[in-house]
């Protein structure tokens, strides 16, 4: 396995970030945490009108890698085996046997174009194989590559006909991100360079042994105790049946972050400290990832429905209220 310093890492991510930067116009905190997730071994959602180069990141992400990249794109009469592969009868030598080809998902980076759009059959076989990275067809077990992200986008404005996911499904993802619209400069550029000139190609410019390389380091890092309970104390600051909750969690919230909310603020605190050029993570990393990891965990009741209050403006102000001095 390559040993990289946080020096070297620092410098891959200004490669991949300047490669990806030729054909995407900005969107610069979404590529840093898209970088951050598959640094950290975590899935990502990307949540975004159409239009705003969602799959053209992703692709791009690919390119630059020299990962393996596939795309399904996901609809009502999607099956599990449409992802995961199937067992075919074949002839050979006379006599019939059951072979496997494999379906999609064994790819490093998979995009799963709006997944909310199949069933939930479909989708639960999917974050199995986020959650257990390997695939069972049969009765056999087979291991996905390494290393293996998902990322899965949604549409926030259609919603007719589509399924959404569960929140225990939602909790697979590491991260959640929303894209927004570009500004009237960044959209004026895009135009340009999509109907001005010939489109890019883009060069490696990243080992699939650095990636990997990058991921050890990233579950080898060192983290303070007082950045770890400061990460607990965030999640545990929006589970509304906690003793000393805040009143605001307790008036706006069903049901908060589970421990793996905590655990996904580490590793995206420590993945972006490596990406800085730091070893050890600090509690700004923490607060940093927060509104990626927490606001898709967070469930919100009637009561903030009726107050046109929204889960992400709920765990900015949880964020804003959990002191880093009480610890």
């Amino acid at each position: 396995m390559t040993s990289l310093t946080p020096a070297q890492i620092q410098q891959i991510d200004q490669r991949i970030r300047a490669e990806l930067g030729k054909v995407i116009v900005g969107q610069d905190r979404i590529i840093r945490l898209l970088l951050a997730s598959l640094f950290a071994r975590g899935h990502c959602l990307l949540v975004g009108v159409p239009g705003l180069a969602k799959t053209l990141l992703v692709k791009s992400l690919a390119e630059s890698l020299r990962l393996s990249f596939k795309r399904v794109q996901f609809t009502p009469d999607l099956m599990p085996s449409d992802i995961l592969g199937s067992e075919l009868l074949q002839e050979k030598d006379r006599r019939l046997e059951f072979e496997y080809q494999p379906g999609p998902i064994f790819a490093n980076l998979l995009l799963a174009d709006e997944i909310n759009r199949t069933p939930p059959k479909t989708q639960s076989a999917l974050l199995e194989a986020m959650q257990e990275r390997r695939v069972t067809v049969g009765h056999e077990t087979r291991p996905l590559p390494d290393p293996f992200l998902v990322i899965a986008t949604q549409n926030p404005i259609e919603q007719e006909g589509t399924y959404p996911l569960p929140e225990a499904q939602l909790d697979r993802f590491m991260f959640s991100l929303t894209l927004g619209y570009p500004s009237r400069a960044e959209e004026a550029e895009v135009v340009r360079r999509t109907t001005l000139q010939a489109p890019v190609k883009l060069e490696p410019v990243a080992t699939r042994e650095e990636i990997l390389a990058i991921q050890e380091l990233v579950r080898a890092a060192p983290v303070s105790d007082h950045v770890i309970d400061y990460a607990v104390a965030l999640s545990a600051a929006t589970r509304p049946h906690e003793a000393d909750a805040p009143s605001l969690a307790k008036d706006y919230v069903e049901w908060g972050a589970g421990p793996r909310a905590s655990q996904c603020l580490i590793l995206g605190a420590k993945a972006l400290a490596l990406l800085d050029g730091r070893l050890a993570p600090e509690t700004a990393d923490v607060r940093a990832v927060a509104p990626a990891v927490l606001p898709h965990r967070v469930l919100v009741n009637y009561r903030a429905t009726g107050a046109g209050r929204k889960a992400p403006d709920i765990v900015a102000e949880l964020v804003e209220s959990v002191r880093e001095k009480s610890y």
